[in-house]
């Protein structure tokens, strides 16, 4: 396992190299107060570099993500590098108990880490600007501390804690290598840590390289081939080889990408292997028909078969299944000791971290030639296939190409900065400690994608002849530039495009994102009074945070002039908060027949933002302990949180889908959920019916829509059990947490896919009366084109609760230490609704949301040797009751199986050199697979954090001290 269990994070967070543990008064997240105990009211886990080092985690970021720390639920990773996300590609978060990562807080010594990333939803920090090298462990409060640590610490916190009085010089290096990969996914991190320390003054440091190699489809065998992956034999069948397709990677399997085929106005042809009729207004080419093409899809019911489609090419398998990146990151920090102002230090620290970040995709380019176009060959001429769809001037198109044009890449170069300086000493008063700082944090980003410029598509398409027997652009004396679009030949078809158009329509876009955060913060703590029972001792102090935000996205995608692709405006905005905040911790009881100890521990803020005004939280704790060896502990707590900036202020985005997320298309298939099908016979569709547009997705800040700051309550009771053994029977510990947070008033973007999906799927009474989800979603009755409205909004609530499980045993055994760790977490209900009339829907088991997961691990160390052998399982899902599907009779597989992961590793140290080899994924488990059409997916499994995509992966660690 990764980490110490709650129970008993209080002893690993300050564990010695000898085994020993410290009793200096330090403070432990979840709490500012000094003590020498830690049977805190809230749970707290702790992850120590040696564990991280045992598990084979190459940074930082590994090992936050993993299941051990959250607990199973999906996080937003390197294989998210094409999908939107906040923070945009390549950037890593965390967010604990489901929740989004824009309610967790992380921490770097105490202190805040800003937000870091590119795009304009950059509203959590990026775990890739942690530093790996100098960290001596890592604290995770699972638990609401919001009137502790400000208002987005909704969920729990996560604190990064440096190497304190670090001496010498460590050197580092680290090889992650995936032996089913080809080669390709490895990651290898370089590092070299120092320290010096003089009579009154400190000094430490870090610089590391990480590098991680691309992973892609190509390189791993269940990502080669996706298919519908229908049960019964039911998957979408070629008719020319009788085998499932191959479909590019997307959520609607055969209904994805069309490339090497055409459209036209309704015309008389051969039909292809697989269709039948002779009217067809989809056709792909073939050699052996003498037209040059036959017809897949017909109208007026004569025949339409999808499945004879091209829809797969082998510059598929080039994308990216896990982003490459290059990070690059610098830490540092000192103190002064000034022997004045009460025995005061003057420390600072400063972090610079820089990512470089890439990914590869594939674009299909839609070519529309307008009617009498010169360049639509002689036999298609009299073509009419649909109004003008934006590259035409007005005019109809003659014909639409589907090429299949390849791959396109995206970049991202974030540099981030983040400089502390302060000063602590003793307060005036006896015994009480002061603490105050000043930080100053800014990402600066820029980020390109190459994108297909409209105006330069129009203009290529508009032509005449070059008197040459080529064409040229018709506006040429006035556009000198200009490259005339290729002629419509089964080789354009197939996407062998001249170079010098290509350079002309497709072109790099650039965007600049800058974010930063400026705090001051004082605070004051120590003994206020004595009771009988001991000492309440007190904190109590006072921060003020501004933040600001300026996404400015190249011109060409402010102006929509990138084509079939997002249009975003600027994001710029800001805010600020003052806040005053005190923690109380007083002894009620001690040593009494019945109560070994009773503690309680009660915290307030006064928040005030300028955006969204003021609001008081608060939060109180219970420890009681009965006899020493049983603990019981519980807390209740509120929090108020304003919408990150991006969520106020992301300026409006005008995105697509592409036409195969529509929901009805082909509705009238085998297996489609019986409620969709209702619906979209309610809209006068036809069973057949295929989008022939894509779906517009609405997105913009919520700043002027009435967007209400969120609140919520946490709970959590426990129970902690450490029995006394007979001698030689070891040490036992044992503890189980139950948790719920509820939060009103969510600030939460749906998702248009999700949106689509869950108002297609809804009772017909719901759908009928725009109820639900179906509010946000309109089609035009004119083309059948869908327009979704996916802003900000303040969900009306968003429920976790759930327990968690966990149990140590250590034992002498020979001539060293056995140890046994055991960790589960149960979710008992994962649940929200967008408004207030709707039913909660609760997602607890469902796919991408398993109810239980755990870890284990065994060890056993001695002399210079330690050997560690660990399991991360997380439960088979279901789906079925969710879609009102019957799984003894559905063609779709909306479940999976038990997932587990099997490590191994091998550590012998001596004489100030450290040597880690292991293996992760032991047994090379593969995700498991799902049908198509119902949730994002890698080849046939789930997009899900929780699940290995490299594959069986060696390890090794050296490590050398000077």
């Amino acid at each position: 396992m990764l980490a110490a269990p709650a129970a008993m994070a209080q002893d690993a967070a300050v564990a010695q190299a000898d085994g020993s543990a410290s009793v200096e008064d330090i403070v432990v997240i979840g709490s500012r107060i000094r003590r020498d105990n830690y049977n805190a009211p809230s749970p707290t886990q702790v992850v120590t570099r040696e564990e991280a080092t045992l598990q084979g985690f190459a940074s930082t970021t590994e090992a936050l993500q993993s299941t051990a720390v959250t607990g199973g639920t999906s996080q937003i990773n390197n294989s998210y590098g094409g999908y939107v996300t906040d923070g945009g590609p390549g950037a890593n978060t965390i967010g604990l108990r489901g929740m989004s990562p824009s309610r967790t807080l992380v921490l770097l010594n105490g202190r805040r880490v800003s937000p870091a990333g590119s795009r304009g939803s950059v509203g959590a920090a990026d775990l890739n600007v942690l530093p790996t090298a100098i960290i001596d462990r890592v604290e995770v409060l699972r638990d609401g501390a919001s009137s502790v640590y400000g208002s987005d610490a909704v969920a729990g916190v996560v604190n990064i804690q440096t190497r304190q009085n670090f001496e010498g010089v460590t050197v580092e290096a680290q090889r992650n290598e995936p032996l089913e990969a080809n080669g390709a996914g490895g990651s290898t991190r370089l590092s070299l840590t120092a320290g010096v320390r003089g009579d009154r003054w400190r000094a430490a440091g870090s610089v590391e390289r990480y590098e991680r190699d691309e992973l892609t489809l190509r390189d791993r065998e269940f990502t080669r081939c996706q298919t519908d992956g229908f049960r019964n034999g039911q998957d979408s069948i070629d008719p020319l080889t009788g085998q499932s397709k191959c479909y590019p990677i997307t959520t609607t399997g055969s209904n994805g990408v069309t490339i090497n085929t055409i459209a036209t106005g309704a015309t008389t042809g051969v039909a292809a292997p697989g269709a039948v009729g002779t009217t067809f207004n989809r056709w792909r080419p073939n050699s052996a028909v003498t037209t040059g093409l036959v017809g897949f899809e017909g109208v007026g019911g004569t025949g339409n078969d999808v499945n004879v489609r091209d829809t797969f090419e082998d510059r598929m398998l080039n994308e990216s299944l896990v982003t490459p990146v290059d990070i690059t990151t610098l830490y540092g920090e000192v103190g002064y000791d000034l022997q004045a102002l009460g025995n005061a230090e003057i420390y600072g620290e400063a972090l610079f971290n820089q990512r470089k970040s890439s990914q590869t995709g594939y674009r299909q380019l839609a070519l529309d030639y307008a009617v009498g176009s010169p360049l639509i060959p002689t036999n298609l001429q009299g073509s009419v296939a649909f109004a003008d769809q934006g590259l035409n001037q007005g005019d109809d198109v003659g014909v639409r190409a589907f090429i299949g044009f390849g791959n396109d890449h995206s970049e991202q170069e974030v540099d981030f900065g983040r400089y502390v300086v302060g000063i602590k000493g003793d307060f005036f008063l006896p015994e009480w400690r002061y603490d105050a700082y000043a930080s100053y944090s800014r990402s600066k980003s820029t980020y390109t994608s190459e994108q297909f410029l409209t105006d330069n598509l129009i203009a290529s398409l508009d032509v005449v002849s070059n008197g040459s027997g080529g064409f040229q652009c018709a506006d040429l004396a006035s556009n000198p530039g200009c490259i005339a679009a290729p002629a419509l030949t089964t080789q354009t078809i197939a996407g062998a495009l001249p170079q010098d158009w290509v350079d002309y329509v497709f072109r790099p876009v650039t965007g600049t994102t800058e974010f930063i955060e400026k705090v001051v913060s004082f605070g004051i703590d120590g003994p206020l009074f004595s009771l009988p029972a001991g000492r309440v001792m007190g904190y109590f102090g006072a921060e003020w945070r501004e933040s600001e935000i300026d996404d400015t996205p190249g011109l060409d995608s402010q102006l929509g002039n990138t084509y079939n692709y997002s249009t975003s405006a600027i994001t710029r905005g800001s805010d600020s908060v003052k806040e005053v905040f005190g923690e109380i911790e007083a002894p009620i009881l001690v040593d009494l027949p019945g109560v070994r100890e009773l503690t309680l521990n009660g915290s307030f803020r006064y928040t005030d933002y300028d955006s969204y005004g003021d609001d008081t939280t608060y939060k109180v704790g219970l420890v009681y302990r009965p006899i020493d060896w049983i603990t019981l502990r519980g807390t209740y707590g509120t929090s108020y949180r304003a919408p990150a900036l991006f969520e106020q202020y992301v300026g409006a985005t005008s995105g697509f889908l592409s036409n195969a997320s529509d929901a009805c298309n082909e509705f009238g298939a085998d297996g489609v959920n019986a409620n969709r099908v209702a619906n979209c016979r309610a809209e006068g569709l036809p069973d057949t019916y295929e989008a022939t547009t894509g779906v517009q997705v609405i997105t913009e800040g919520g700043a002027d829509a009435g967007l209400s700051a969120e609140t919520s309550t946490n709970m959590t009771v426990g129970l902690v059990i450490q029995p006394p053994l007979p001698s030689g029977w070891g040490d036992l510990a044992f503890a189980v947490d139950y948790y719920e947070i509820e939060v009103e008033n969510g600030v939460s973007r749906t998702g248009a896919a999700e949106i689509l999906d869950r108002c297609y799927d809804s009772n017909p009474e719901d759908f009928a009366a725009d109820a639900g989800f179906c509010r946000l979603v309109s089609r035009d009755p004119a083309d059948n084109g869908l327009t979704v409205s996916d802003s900000y909004v303040n969900l009306a609530t968003d429920n976790v609760k759930g327990l968690d499980y966990t149990v140590r045993y250590r034992k002498d055994v020979g001539p060293g230490t056995a140890l046994f760790n055991l960790a589960v977490t149960q979710y008992t209900e994962i649940s929200s609704k967008l408004f207030a009339e709707d039913p909660l829907e609760d997602y607890t088991g469902m796919i991408n949301n398993p109810e239980f997961t755990g870890t284990a691990d065994v060890s056993y160390a001695w002399d210079k040797w330690r050997v560690r052998y660990g399991v991360e399982w997380i439960q088979g899902t279901d789906s079925y009751a969710y879609y009102e599907e019957d799984p003894a009779t559905s063609d779709l597989d909306l479940e999976t199986d038990d997932y587990w992961l099997h490590n191994a590793s091998v550590q012998y140290a001596s004489d100030g050199w450290t040597a880690t080899l292991g293996v992760r994924n032991l047994f090379n488990e593969d995700p498991p697979t799902i049908s198509s059409g119902y949730y994002n997916r890698v080849g046939n499994a789930p997009l899900y954090s929780g699940y290995d995509y490299l594959g069986r992966t060696a390890f090794v660690n050296l490590t050398k001290s000077f």
